[in-house]
């Protein structure tokens, strides 16, 4: 049945590639970049680069791989212990960046009621998103896909139309005058929004997924990625650069909701709030599909006999209603340790910890390109080029993980470490697998 149904073409590859990178992820962008000053405009063009060479290579581990996934890739070089861990952190990873999804939606949502929270009020509203989300997947997939499918446009229309027409707001000399306004060292304040910038393109590491749906997907899936990656990286920079020559930099560091108070400035306070509504739905439906998708990647690693089995089992929907469960009542715990005086600090915190995580995978894949290339027997001169992009792609990471901070990076290693004694637990079933 699957080899007859109709494939996509590489343009529609490439539009599902780009919607699955953008979501949620830019909203509170803007006034991130508000602290380091429009000087981020050069961590986005490192970013951009380095998020390219990730891309290339997932694509072709993805072309060559006969394990799916980051696990899978990762296993040709560090076995089942280099799967696990893979899919650990990035589990965890998924655990923290559905959190600052979720408290961009309050942080949105609290503008469009015009209503200040506290920050115990913030966190309980955080968890009540988390879990009202959670609950609504438990019919399965299909609910969730729709209102998913549609959400997305919410955020990617009001950022497309503030890269067309935001131009006829935008000031020079308000952007120029925001360059650096700390007067940070050059370096300080390049790698200082690195990680918020690596959050945007989070997610292209699934952008392989589809191979077995597109025709040609040798040639056609690395052309989706990368024009796929250009193309959202290019409204990126354009998008949230135009914010900063329309916001006054001092007004967009302190705001919960910048795409909204940008729209009130170029229109006015109703259209501000259209936007907002559009966001606060965008980041709602974000949450939900990614509610759904933790769920998934823990089933999928249970079922590999990689994590408890209470996540494998699922309700007459598929819907694995029992690691959903446990696993939104991990996040309430995390909304609890996490809890800060500003709504922004908290997010800042989230992203930060789940870009380390999420390194780790990365930095991992990339490391097994050469066995890839090796096992699938590539042509030599075509090998030593996806090995030096994936080589390319791991020094960013690395980059990456030096710019977080020293905090981010401490907790990081420590859910590493986890990872690693959880491993030696139930390394034993898989020692035959091993020797």
């Amino acid at each position: 049945m699957s080899e007859n149904r109709a494939k996509m073409s590489v343009t529609q590859l490439t539009l599902l590639t780009a919607i699955n990178m953008m979501g949620s992820g830019i909203v509170m962008l803007p006034t991130k970049l508000a602290e380091v000053g429009t000087i981020s405009i050069l961590s986005w063009l490192i970013t951009a680069l380095g998020s390219l060479c990730l891309a290339y290579a997932f694509a072709k581990c993805g072309m060559f791989s006969k394990r799916p996934g980051m696990g899978g890739y990762t296993e040709y070089a560090f076995g089942k212990a280099g799967n696990f861990m893979a899919n650990y952190t990035y589990g965890v990873s998924l655990l923290f960046a559905n959190i600052a999804i979720a408290i961009t939606c309050v942080g949105y949502g609290s503008e469009f009621l015009g209503i200040e929270l506290s920050p115990v009020a913030v966190c309980v509203s955080t968890i009540a998103v988390l879990w009202v989300c959670t609950a609504a997947n438990f019919m399965g997939a299909s609910i969730t896909g729709k209102f998913s499918s549609v959400a997305v446009w919410c955020a990617i229309l009001p950022v497309l139309a503030l890269s067309v027409i935001g131009w006829f707001w935008f000031s020079p000399t308000m952007y120029v005058e925001a360059w650096n306004p700390h007067n940070e060292p050059f370096f300080s304040a390049v790698g200082a929004s690195i990680s918020m910038t690596l959050w945007a393109f989070l997610g292209l590491e699934s952008a392989c997924a589809n191979s077995d749906a597109v025709d040609n997907p040798e040639k056609n899936v690395p052309i989706a990625v990368m024009a796929a990656t250009i193309g959202v990286a290019i409204i990126y920079i354009v998008s949230t650069n135009i914010i900063a020559g329309i916001v006054p930099n001092a007004e967009l560091v302190k705001s919960n909701a910048p795409f909204g108070l940008t729209f009130t400035m170029m229109f006015n306070s109703t259209i501000g709030k259209i936007v907002m509504m559009l966001l606060v739905l965008s980041c709602a439906g974000s949450t939900l599909g990614w509610q759904f998708t933790i769920a998934k990647v823990f089933q999928q690693s249970a079922v590999d006999g990689f994590f408890p089995k209470v996540f494998a089992k699922v309700n007459k929907w598929e819907a694995p209603v029992a690691g959903m469960l446990i696993i939104v009542a991990i996040q309430t715990c995390f909304c609890f340790m996490t809890i800060s005086p500003e709504l922004f600090k908290q997010f800042n915190t989230l992203v930060d910890l789940a870009v380390v995580t999420n390194i780790m995978p990365y930095i991992l894949s990339m490391a097994a390109v050469a066995v890839i290339m090796k096992a699938a027997k590539v042509e030599a001169s075509k090998a030593k080029f996806y090995v030096f992009i994936g080589f390319i792609g791991a020094v960013y990471s690395f980059y990456a993980l030096f710019s977080t901070g020293i905090n981010e990076v401490f907790y990081g290693s420590l859910v590493t470490f986890l990872g690693w004694t959880l491993w030696g637990f139930i390394a034993p079933r898989f020692s035959k697998d091993e020797a």
